[in-house]
């Protein structure tokens, strides 16, 4: 019996080439940069590629924002979310962006959701025993079975008109819902405002002049596939804490623990951007730097706080001693007036100066890098050339504080106090309230900055 080979064809394997477009992002100087990329890019990923193309320290704080200047709204785009299918949603006559700055109230709700959620304005579909604490209301966001309901007045735009109503609102993991007699939330009372499955929801930028809305804290619901004015459902609050508390709870309620993975995992990106790729690069993790004793003949690690403490102030002033021999302070008139030319310019490279911009520009800049504790930039005064300003954030709202110039023995110092904290220069005094609350009402943290692409 003879045996004969039979040769088997296999079909061929179609390798799957991933289609790649141009995208223009942009930076609040209006500054861009094309990028090349992928058809499954997410928002996260293109965030990494401009850290790593422009040598930026990567904190987590850094946003993808989609901007719509012919409505005036924006919103962040969630670090999971496929950039491609966002531009796919825009009309090809307008002029939207995607703007890249940081954020750092983006995850902020995470780290402390008291903020976010005031009791006021919070309660619960079932009974519960005992107080319920911020990180379990977050619990419940995030679980499918139970929610808890934001709920209270807001004042909402009637569709094809100009005008305007308060109304009281309900907001449930099935959307977001009104009360047509008064603040019942009988069912028969109910009638749905939005949903989440089809529509995200926007920041107004410019809510008052725009469209009319009796306060500035405005956001509204956007279709995925319409983009005109009319399809805006429209809402306002009477403050930042009451709209920061509606647009958190809705982002939760929408992506739930997706939000969470996109906080705990930061790297898990889709296009080649993980953590293997990203690790080796510069980070500012506090719980990354140990405190080292280098006096003796081996070098050894300071695991004592206090004498780590310690150490860093007496290298900080051993720097400050450096800094004035380096600046030519020496005594004479021409070194004192040079040392005193540099003082009242250096802070001009710095990053947390601002020059010769408004309050309300302050403001705004502050607003849309997050109103999260500390967040700050020191700035010229309007009002009194030789003083500066430092604004910053706490507590959700924005205070701005003077600096006012004190001269002692023919010398210029820098002040917040009237006098009883007194400073050589203002990174002197901003690097001592990063440290020391001081009459502030908590440290500086984040510094607000314009970047270039």
């Amino acid at each position: 019996m003879s045996l004969s080979a039979r040769r088997v064809t296999l079909p061929a394997i179609t390798p799957i080439v991933l289609q790649k477009r141009v995208i223009k992002v942009y930076s609040e100087d209006e500054t861009s940069r094309a990028l090349e990329v992928p058809s499954d890019i997410t928002a996260r990923d293109v965030c990494q590629l401009l850290i790593l193309k422009n040598h930026y320290i990567d904190d987590h704080s850094w946003t993808l924002f989609e901007h719509l200047p012919h409505v005036g709204v924006e919103r962040t785009i969630e670090d999971h979310e496929l950039v491609i299918e966002v531009l796919s949603n825009w009309g090809m006559e307008e002029e939207n962006k995607l703007y890249f700055r940081k954020n750092y109230a983006k995850y902020e709700f995470f780290k402390n959701p008291l903020y976010f959620f005031p009791e006021h304005m919070v309660s619960f579909a079932t009974e519960t025993n005992g107080e319920i604490s911020p990180s379990q209301i977050l619990q419940m966001f995030i679980s499918s079975s139970t929610y808890p309901e934001i709920h209270g007045f807001l004042h909402a735009k009637e569709q094809g008109k100009k005008s305007w109503k308060k109304i009281y609102f309900f907001l449930r993991r099935s959307g977001l819902y009104f009360s047509t007699k008064g603040t019942s939330k009988e069912p028969r009372h109910l009638q749905c405002f939005s949903e989440f499955g089809n529509s995200d929801v926007y920041v107004s930028l410019a809510g008052k002049k725009a469209h009319g809305a009796p306060t500035s804290y405005g956001f509204c619901f956007k279709p995925n596939k319409a983009g005109g004015p009319r399809d805006l459902k429209m809402l306002c609050a009477e403050e930042e804490l009451s709209r920061t508390c509606w647009v958190t709870a809705i982002r939760l309620l929408k992506y739930g623990m997706q939000l969470y993975q996109n906080y705990m995992h930061p790297y898990q990106g889709r296009s080649g951007c993980t953590s293997q790729s990203v690790s080796p690069m510069r980070s500012i993790s506090e719980n990354s730097l140990v405190a080292m004793d280098f006096s003796g003949q081996k070098s050894r690690v300071i695991e004592n706080p206090t004498e780590a403490l310690s150490v860093a102030v007496e290298e900080g002033l051993a720097w400050r001693k450096k800094g004035c021999l380096r600046l030519g302070i020496h005594g004479s008139p021409t070194a004192s007036a040079q040392s005193s030319a540099a003082s009242l310019a250096i802070h001009r490279a710095q990053p947390w100066f601002h020059h010769r911009i408004s309050r309300d520009e302050a403001q705004r800049l502050i607003i849309q890098q997050g109103l999260v504790d500390g967040v700050f930039l020191v700035r010229d005064s309007q009002s009194n050339p030789k003083t500066f300003v430092l604004s910053m954030s706490h507590g959700q709202k924005i205070k701005h504080f003077q600096i006012i110039p004190v001269e002692d023995d023919g010398a210029t110092f820098h002040t917040l106090d009237d006098g009883h904290t007194r400073f050589t220069d203002l990174i002197q005094l901003v690097e001592f309230y990063q440290l020391n609350k001081g009459v502030l009402p908590c440290k500086l943290k984040h510094y607000c900055a314009r970047i270039a692409l």
